[in-house]
């Protein structure tokens, strides 16, 4: 059995007055969390491993700075090409009893990333992937605008365009669930994916603010300093440090990625899919988020530091 280290994490601002009458008024059933997809994308560069970050919704149960993703939708039960493991298998990897539950955790994941990244994880076949998705006659930049407004069904734009969903590129990282007291709540499973040769990412025309390949390394190194949030340069972000604008699932998946070997070694690396619930614990006068944190994960990244 292996065995874990707790790990601490500020509570956001905007959080502070759910924890606050929670801990006043004791623990009541807590808020349905809405099933939601993230996915974490990579590439080599010259500065080592990069991932791309864009900016949230301060209210995002993914946090301010996260990875591209989302709720899961009704339209990912629609029908669409696919490619790759089975939703049976899928179920297996994520370790969910359901295989229509795994499929549309995986859809919303690859839908999601089209959205609010542009990179498109589909191709025609399994020998093929879509390549320049930011084409300059805008219509790749037409279609996310119509997925992210519903306007059209992400199914619909696959079949118009010929292309089915490569599944086989996705890799899933882990599993977590909102902490019990806040306000809106998510069941987010977390993937990670190389993005595809020809494609790159750009935030959505209609409502991107920010968004940006960075090296989780540096990230990482600059943890306490408000790099990141100057950088993404909005009044919810500027002077705010990493743990202030991220959930502790993204910090951490951050941390793994800082020590990995470029995107082969990160996306090869075996890891067990575990659920994890930051807990409400006060410490010193202060709310902060709990969580328990397999010390065998630090193999694959940044060692696990107590705070």
């Amino acid at each position: 059995m292996s065995s874990t280290t707790k790990r601490y994490f500020p509570l956001a601002e905007e959080q502070h007055g759910a924890a606050q009458s929670w801990l006043e008024f004791g623990e009541r059933i807590p808020r349905k969390a809405r099933l939601a997809s993230s996915v974490a994308l990579l590439r080599d560069s010259p500065n080592g491993l990069e991932t791309y970050l864009t900016y949230r919704s301060s209210s995002s149960p993914l946090g301010t700075v996260g990875f591209p993703g989302g709720s899961v939708e009704a339209g990912d039960d629609d029908a669409v090409g696919w490619l790759g493991p089975s939703p049976a298998k899928w179920a297996q990897m994520l370790g969910v009893g359901d295989p229509q539950l795994a499929r549309r955790h995986v859809v919303a994941a690859i839908r999601e990333t089209f959205e609010e990244s542009g990179v498109l994880l589909a191709g025609p076949d399994m020998a093929t992937l879509v390549e320049k998705t930011q084409s300059a006659s805008d219509d790749w930049m037409r279609d996310r605008e119509a997925v992210a407004a519903q306007e059209q069904s992400f199914a619909a734009i696959m079949k118009r365009r010929g292309l089915c969903l490569r599944t086989d590129l996705l890799k899933p990282l882990s599993h977590w669930l909102s902490p019990d007291f806040a306000h809106r709540r998510f069941d987010t499973y977390y993937f990670t994916a190389a993005v595809p040769h020809n494609q790159t990412a750009s935030v959505l025309r209609s409502k991107g603010v920010w968004g940006r390949w960075m090296p989780p390394a540096t990230v990482v190194a600059e943890r306490e300093k408000t790099s990141l949030g100057d950088a993404v340069g909005d009044p919810s972000t500027t002077g705010r440090t990493l743990s202030a604008l991220t959930v502790p699932a993204t910090e951490l998946i951050l941390e793994k990625m800082a020590t990995a070997r470029g995107c082969i070694a990160y996306l090869s690396h075996k890891r067990p899919i575990r659920l994890y619930q930051p807990e409400l614990v006060e410490r010193d006068g202060a709310m902060l988020l709990e969580v328990d944190v397999p010390t065998a994960a630090a193999t694959e990244g940044a060692p696990a530091r107590e705070r």
